[in-house]
């Protein structure tokens, strides 16, 4: 790993992401939401860096301050997930027979849901905003860790320690927190890894079709989505925010591939 260079180039552009999101009013030279007539659809230059939308607010400042909202949502969505799925697939794999079977039927069950659709769907009934976007990420996509995570606990239920705590009368939720979740956690950084990525796609798609964050908050999705009316004649309002994206899932991709090995 110390020596493989594509790591950690993504590692270290994934710190510069999230530099630029805790850092976001100290480095950007604009407010995202300051409009400027004299400057509509200014391509990039000294001044504005990515050029200007049709408001003449200065595109970097936006792509700026909108990977914290990026990186906010796709994390806690990750969170949500994980922490779901580790607890699901701990407690079918633990206690097996009919238990594993019911829960494991109604993760095939979700699993037929196309995921994005489903997605849309929900936050079509309870509307947009940045805490509905986290949550609905969140509530679906925690199948294939709770899978990941119950494999692991049907294997570490039978070993040594897990059969000696047991013995000496620990409870299942001790045995379970103690033993079997903790040492489940290996595969499932892995798959959080890039299940970030995953999420940074759909909050971005989300918010390009406007129902993720709403204006004038900026995030990566709804800047693509203002440049796409305007890309014959700004083409930077379509390809800064898009570039972004793409670098940064293809980097979280790359990290989640290396640790699997």
């Amino acid at each position: 790993m110390k020596r493989d260079a594509l790591f950690w180039l993504s590692l270290s552009y994934i710190g510069l992401v999230v530099i630029l999101a805790v850092f976001a009013s100290h480095i950007a030279p604009y407010s995202p939401y300051e409009i400027d007539p004299n400057n509509i659809l200014k391509p990039p230059n000294i001044h504005h860096l990515f050029g200007t939308d049709r408001l003449g607010r200065d595109v970097f400042s936006r792509v700026v301050y909108a990977s914290r909202i990026s990186m906010e949502v796709s994390f806690i969505a990750v969170g949500i997930s994980t922490s779901i799925g580790v607890i699901y697939g701990a407690v079918s794999g633990y206690f097996g027979g009919w238990v594993d079977a019911l829960m494991m039927r109604f993760v095939d069950v979700m699993l037929t849901f196309p995921v994005f659709f489903l997605i849309l769907a929900v936050v079509v009934v309870l509307g947009p905003s940045i805490f509905n976007v986290m949550v609905v990420i969140g509530l679906t996509g925690w199948m294939g860790i709770a899978r990941i995570v119950r494999a692991e606990s049907l294997k570490i239920r039978e070993l040594g320690y897990v059969q000696a705590a047991k013995l000496l009368n620990k409870s299942d939720i001790y045995i379970l927190f103690r033993h079997i979740i903790p040492n489940c956690l290996s595969p499932v950084v892995v798959y959080a890894t890039l299940g970030v990525g995953s999420a940074i796609l759909a909050e971005s798609a989300l918010s390009f079709l406007g129902l993720g964050v709403q204006p004038p908050t900026a995030s990566w999705g709804s800047i693509l989505s203002e440049g796409k009316d305007v890309i014959e004649v700004a083409w930077w309002m379509s390809f800064f925010p898009g570039m972004v994206i793409f670098l940064t899932v293809i980097s979280f991709t790359i990290i989640g591939e290396k640790l699997k090995k």
